[in-house]
């Protein structure tokens, strides 16, 4: 291999990547460190004249710098330095490593790998006789769908042997893109839509281009599109595919269709952020404007031009590029029961699935679509749970989301309240319907590890109404701190399965950030915005400066990361920055502005200073390729085009690095691409329809919503805080609409749901009554429509005066008992 791989190495505890020395070692004029490359960014901008250069035949002048003395021995390192000659250019003695050119501090997986490997690094790791097997699998369904739909047949291919949602559903084109041929990767998640063409089971009729009269003609003009796409990947042409009008709202599928039919001209890697992911590891390409067939066109080109990669299958290379930096950062954990009292789990653990119930709905990759399927399910189990359509549509939803889990996913399955049975990943396989049995025929294929089996120290109450919900990581870290403890010594993991730290929901913020380069979390008070974007920034910020941090920290481990990425260390700002805009706030405060400042004896004197952003940006351009993230409280609540004023511009990504003049220093400012922005905002002051529309163009937005699903099973007295919750927006929805719910971290004390009735009474009184005033503007008989005329006097316009157990029993009846939940 012709790259040298850098060796990892472990030095007072830690582990680190050493960049290997080119035979001389570099001092800068007055720093501390020795160096490897000119390059370093330690080095950028500094006296190059006043370097000291020193002779390393054997690339170890660091290792003996390093082994004279410990770390904290500055003076025993000092000494040694001196003896040896090892001075920067004022003559100082040099006492350390850079932490960049020489050695790079690396987090490591627990089997013992670097959690970010060079390539040349993967290479070497990446064990190819592992997955033989997998590529023979690939190889043979490439096979099977060729001869099922040759090449040859495309042109007179008719619509129902293509599309899904006929009565022979699984035996058409698209059904083998999706659910059969699981070894050639993945496209599933998401609706039918990116089928382009398919039959809608609830009403049987036709989704297709509404700029065709009839689905015959829609599908002529698709299969044309098809034709015209292999003809040009034939040619090596696959960039042009994008040009294809008729196959644009379907890129995953095209791409997987071309693979499985020229795999020479295509990786099988489908997702368009998938593919824009490995570009950027294996280039300085920005991918971000690249059309979806560019990209592709452009990552087979990269993986050729490496030269290492001759000889392999393309499926080989699929599966190293996922192994070495997979773009799914974090998998989901959800709980899954098997069954009543976990009647089912021998049948699970020994076959490998996880089963539900719910079997009248049949399979559900027979359906096009969530909302398709929900549909059926209000049809035929409405009558179970009271026509709620609440109920229903959670219990729906619980089910669907077996179609939506992907491989390495975790699942826990569970026996009641407390019981944990085993912790396994989803595999390939992922969701089937099993015909075979007798009942509970809703599976998804699993690798289970009993390792975790064990009983919680305290009963997770939601359990016990719900068969399938997220684990949170509160929970996850209980089930990982309580693993083996009633077995041997050192068990052996029987499936080497990883187990990650997951949270979806920072995943999806990420993705967003990376994409804008700024992000408005927005949604109903008490959704958790500012807590979830805490959260957000400890994690992100320490997976970006490769921290070695909980990927999820909360309470006083949350408080000291985040007080930790604040510190400045002599810079303008530190990593992360917060702030929170109010009416008052200004471009003064922001940006610079002229400020009262003390003066000596002549007392106080006007003087331009910097804002909070452009220390934040100076911080940015002195550490290039370190993330700077500033978050932004309460967005809405300031007058954002003032507050930003000419620089709102140069916040787009492709404008990063632009210079404007600013008006008042007469600088020159530009926005570093390492300058990330995370706002929050509160729909309930402000629709994101009203905001300024520069701010909606350069920002990404994500909502929050109520997550009823966190109270599902926690009970105050006889009131169900879920169903509750779910009732009560149910309401406010209809006479307000989304953006005015109540959240639900109202009903949570501590991350936890409230737990006895004079809490839940205050938060009612204190909390949730007073928004809701403030929602119906004193109107009391819509406040009456929510709560009931026990709590609400209409006549008299006033609250009723009642105690706390005469207010939760008014509550349960209303919004309870009287909506047909209890």
């Amino acid at each position: 291999m012709a790259d040298t791989v850098p060796e990892i190495i472990e030095y007072e505890g830690k582990h680190y990547r050493l960049m290997p020395s080119t035979g001389k070692a570099i001092c800068s004029k007055t720093g501390k460190d020795i160096h490897h490359s000119e390059d370093c960014q330690h080095l950028r901008g500094g006296d190059q004249s006043a370097w000291q250069l020193y002779e390393d035949p054997d690339g170890l002048t660091w290792r003996r710098l390093l082994d004279s003395a410990p770390s904290n021995n500055r003076d025993g390192r000092r000494e040694f330095a001196r003896a040896h000659g090892l001075l920067n250019g004022v003559g100082r003695p040099i006492t350390d490593a850079c932490d960049d050119c020489v050695l790079k501090e690396v987090s490591m997986t627990d089997d013992g790998r670097p959690i970010r490997m060079t390539l040349a690094e993967a290479l070497t790791a990446f064990d190819r006789s592992a997955i033989a097997d997998e590529v023979a699998k690939a190889t043979a369904e490439i096979e099977r769908v060729r001869q099922e739909f040759p090449l040859t047949a495309w042109a007179d291919m008719p619509l129902e042997r293509y599309a899904l949602g006929v009565s022979d559903y699984r035996s058409t084109f698209c059904y083998q893109m999706e659910y059969g041929t699981r070894e050639l990767g993945g496209i599933g998640g998401g609706s039918a839509r990116k089928h382009m063409i398919f039959r809608q089971k609830k009403d049987q009729r036709w989704y297709h281009d509404p700029a065709f009269a009839n689905e015959q003609d829609a599908w002529a003009h698709l299969r044309q599109g098809f034709l015209d796409a292999f003809a040009l990947a034939e040619k090596g042409q696959v960039a042009a595919v994008d040009g294809i009008e008729a196959l644009r709202s379907g890129p995953s599928l095209t791409a997987k269709t071309l693979y499985v039919y020229i795999p020479d001209r295509m990786l099988p890697v489908y997702g368009r952020e998938h593919v824009r992911h490995f570009i950027s590891l294996l280039s300085d390409e920005d991918p971000s404007k690249l059309e979806p067939f560019e990209a592709h066109a452009l990552l087979k080109q990269l993986i050729d031009e490496t030269g290492h990669f001759s000889g392999w299958h393309s499926r080989e290379i699929a599966h190293f590029l996922y192994w070495w930096n997979s773009p799914r950062q974090n998998a989901a954990i959800v709980k899954i029961a098997p069954g009543p009292d976990a009647k089912c789990w021998q049948d699970c653990l020994t076959g490998g699935y996880i089963c539900v119930g719910w079997d009248d709905v049949g399979d559900l990759t027979a359906y096009t679509s969530e909302d398709d399927f929900l549909e059926t399910f209000r049809a035929v189990y409405g009558k179970e749970y009271n026509s709620n359509q609440a109920k229903i549509t959670t219990k729906a939803r619980e089910l669907w989301r077996l179609t939506q889990l992907q491989p390495g996913d975790l699942i826990v399955a569970n026996k009641g309240t407390r019981e944990v049975l085993a912790v396994g990943h989803v595999t390939k396989a992922g969701y089937a319907w099993r015909e075979d049995r007798t009942a509970f025929r809703h599976i998804v294929a699993v690798n289970w590890d009993t390792f975790y089996a064990q009983t919680l120290p305290e009963a997770e109450k939601h359990w016990g109404v719900v068969t399938v919900a997220s684990v949170p990581v509160r929970l996850w870290k209980i089930i990982r701190a309580g693993a083996g403890a009633a077995k041997d010594p050192a068990p052996v993991r029987g499936n080497g399965m990883k187990m990650p730290q997951a949270d979806p929901q920072l995943s999806a913020l990420a993705k967003g950030l990376a994409r804008k380069g700024q992000l408005v979390l927005f949604g109903p008070p008490g959704t958790g915005k500012t807590y979830t974007s805490l959260r957000f920034a400890a994690w992100w910020l320490s997976q970006e400066l490769g921290l070695e941090s909980e990927p999820d920290p909360d309470g006083g481990s949350l408080r000291r990361t985040l007080a930790e990425l604040s510190r400045r260390d002599g810079r303008p700002a530190g990593h992360l920055t917060q702030v929170t805009f109010h009416p008052a706030y200004g471009y003064e405060d922001f940006i610079e502005g002229f400020r009262p400042v003390e003066d000596g004896s002549s007392g106080l004197r006007l003087s331009l200073v910097d804002g909070v952003f452009k220390r934040i940006c100076r911080a940015a351009e002195q550490d290039p390729g370190q993330p700077y993230l500033l978050l932004i409280d309460e967005i809405n609540r300031g007058d954002v085009p003032k507050i930003f004023g000419e620089l709102i511009t140069l916040l787009e990504k492709d404008k990063r690095g632009l210079t404007v003049v600013l008006p008042q220093s007469g600088e020159d400012f530009s926005v570093p691409s390492n300058v990330h922005m995370l706002g929050t905002m509160n729909t309930a002051d402000r629709s994101i329809r009203l905001l300024d529309s520069a701010l909606r163009r350069r920002f990404a937005f994500e909502e929050l919503l109520p997550d009823v699903f966190l109270l599902q099973g926690a009970f105050v007295g006889k009131l169900n805080l879920g169903d509750l919750l779910s009732e009560l927006n149910r309401r406010v929805l209809k006479e307000l609409g989304r953006e005015r719910q109540i959240g639900h971290s109202f009903f949570l004390l501590d991350g936890e749901p409230v737990q006895d009735e004079a809490t839940l009474a205050a938060v009612v009184r204190n909390e949730v009554l007073p928004l809701l005033q403030e929602y119906a503007y004193d109107d009391y008989s819509m406040l009456a429509r929510f709560l009931g005329s026990e709590i609400v006097d209409v006549i008299e316009h006033r609250i009723n005066d009642v105690d706390d157990e005469k207010l939760i029993d008014a509550l349960y009846a209303e919004l309870l008992v009287d909506a047909g939940l209890r």
